[in-house]
């Protein structure tokens, strides 16, 4: 049932990331303004703690998160971010990450509509981040 959702959710995702340039904030329809960011300078950003722990929020669900995630990340999974507002900081840049970067880049249109600024989708998502790191992620 889970991969179904899944499934489910990537496909609506895809529809959306379409349409990704123009979004509607607050009743006004105007152009999206997150940014893709790639995965070797979240790392680096990382690294050099330039970068805390709750501004990278991982959107991907409980079981792959428990396959693999950065230490240096919080488990907001995707269907919970309209409840989890108040749980994330819009006075610093965020770095949102997924399995590919599909649901992210979802979740960026998301927060963008929502009033959050400085926002970052990680160009192909932990698969991406796994092969810098030297794992095989699928």
């Amino acid at each position: 049932m889970q991969c179904i959702n899944l499934i489910k959710c990537e496909i609506f995702v895809m529809i959306q990331s379409i349409t990704r340039d123009i979004i509607r904030v607050r009743g006004d329809w105007v152009m999206s303004e997150w940014k893709e960011l790639e995965p070797g300078l979240l790392l680096q950003l990382l690294a050099e703690g330039r970068i805390e722990p709750e501004q990278v929020i991982d959107v991907r669900e409980s079981f792959e998160w428990d396959y693999y995630h950065l230490e240096s990340s919080r488990l907001i999974p995707m269907n919970t971010i309209p409840y989890s507002l108040g749980t994330i900081s819009d006075d610093k840049p965020l770095y949102i990450v997924c399995a590919h970067g599909v649901r992210s880049a979802a979740v960026c249109n998301y927060l963008e509509e929502q009033g959050y600024s400085s926002l970052h989708n990680v160009t192909g998502g932990m698969a991406a981040i796994a092969s810098l790191q030297g794992f095989q992620y699928d």
